[in-house]
């Protein structure tokens, strides 16, 4: 969600004082999670062990200083984990430090999954990505778009043409974020659709599945479909057309097509109480602004609708099985997911020269410059521009919690950071992690 990120934004719940540490040396006890991802010395893999265990020393100085509870670290290269690590606290209000197996709320990086499944049903046959949304939620046949969404009065006019699945997965559906809108006159339509509440966090969150699509059939779009990249709740929207498409539940159709095979086993939309113990707490207060850091996603329960955009959540393994399986091209472990073409279809230039970007994806994640969208990423365009090292086509996206990965091609490099800082200060923890991979590299 916008201003600062997107719907990596919903705050935090547990965590604050005390002071000690919990260390887990780089490799040292990492176990061989498959044939894919097995651990190894990471000079094998062209990374320097004296320059990777900087990573430690600015995260636990990090920690030190009361910004973030703790972190997980892992750093995959040639499909060889050869680096992992894990710092600080998984509550730091109650002095619990962190496992490697701590659990994570994902947010908004369950939206790449959810994109991926996307394509998988479109490599099957079940969906294209022309096809109008309305062919699947008739709701959304007849669209109204604010005239201008900057005049108070909001003021409507219909929609030039309908949303596709396309639009839903690089963000060009005129959704929005009603709570990172810069336009009152949305949060205002938002609010009456019901899908926003000054009193509710993450509203739509709340309601069930058809409740949820009668709302967004109510609420105006914020820009014409096709006509700009805003990031928005388009992912929530995909994930009611994939339940039509499936006639399944979001959660079972993303058990069975990625979640299992994957051997994700800690990823879940509830966690259950068995696990309930492993998941990692924010601060008790934002860092940047001295205040109580806002709740949460409480994922113990149920919540309305399984939220495709925000409901995960993960641990660092299970991610990094994931990305490993899209580095690879579409394959872990020999059994393959998607077509390398559909890859490359993905994680390519989705908006080109007549998308407006208003915000650009990486100013929303990262605060860089330099990167376009793809379907359900953002991809890398150059070099240059961006002010954090990378290569062209490398690939991200993250969480509002604070979770952040990205998938170099040219590097053959995973970097994923598990963490639960909810705050603006969840920018520049990304910056710094690619900063200190990439100055590893010999």
């Amino acid at each position: 969600m916008p201003p600062s990120i997107p719907f990596h934004r919903q705050p935090a719940r547990l965590s604050a004082s005390l002071l000690v540490a919990l260390f887990l040396s780089v490799g040292a006890t990492t176990p061989a999670y498959s044939a894919d991802l097995q651990s190894g010395a990471p000079q094998a893999q062209g990374l320097s062990p004296a320059r990777l265990a900087r990573i430690r020393d600015v995260i636990q100085s990090e920690i030190n200083t009361d910004r973030m509870p703790g972190a997980v670290v892992l750093v995959a290269r040639k499909g060889v984990i050869s680096y992992a690590d894990t710092i600080g606290y998984q509550d730091k209000a109650a002095g619990k430090p962190l496992q490697r197996d701590a659990i994570f709320r994902a947010y908004s990086m369950t939206k790449p999954l959810v994109s991926v499944v996307t394509m998988m049903l479109a490599e099957e046959g079940k969906l294209q990505l022309a096809d109008p949304v309305s062919k699947y939620l008739p709701a959304m046949g007849k669209m109204q778009v604010m005239a201008n969404p900057a005049d108070a009065s909001g003021a409507t006019v219909a929609a030039n043409r309908a949303i596709t699945i396309q639009d839903l997965l690089r963000h060009t559906s005129g959704l929005t974020y009603p709570e990172f809108t810069r336009f009152d006159s949305m949060r205002k339509a938002y609010q009456e659709a019901g899908l926003f509440a000054t009193d509710i966090p993450a509203k739509w969150i709340t309601l069930t599945p058809a409740q949820q699509v009668d709302a967004f059939s109510k609420a105006p779009l914020q820009w014409q479909p096709g006509s700009t990249w805003e990031y928005s709740l388009s992912t929530d929207m995909l994930g009611r057309v994939l339940e039509v498409v499936t006639n399944k539940p979001l959660s079972v159709l993303l058990n069975e097509k990625l979640i299992q095979p994957l051997g994700m086993k800690d990823t879940s939309f509830v966690v259950p109480a068995s696990k309930v113990a492993r998941i990692a707490e924010p601060l008790l207060i934002e860092p940047l602004t001295g205040g109580p850091m806002a709740k949460v996603l409480d994922l113990t329960k149920p919540m309305g609708n399984e939220s495709g955009g925000a409901g995960l959540a993960t641990t660092a393994d299970d991610y990094l099985r994931f990305c490993q399986m899209l580095l690879n091209g579409g394959t872990l472990d020999g059994k393959r997911y998607l077509s390398r073409t559909t890859i490359a279809l993905m994680t390519s230039d989705q908006l080109g020269p007549k998308v407006a970007t208003p915000v650009q994806p990486g100013e929303l994640l990262m605060g860089v410059q330099g990167y376009t969208f793809g379907l359900g990423f953002m991809v890398r365009q150059g070099a240059g521009l961006a002010s954090v090292p990378g290569s062209e086509g490398d690939y991200a996206w993250a969480g509002l919690g604070g979770t952040f990965f990205w998938v170099d091609p040219k590097e053959q490099l995973i970097g994923i950071l598990m963490t639960q800082t909810p705050g603006a200060i969840r920018q520049y923890y990304r910056r710094m992690i690619k900063q200190l991979v990439y100055q590893a590299i010999e």
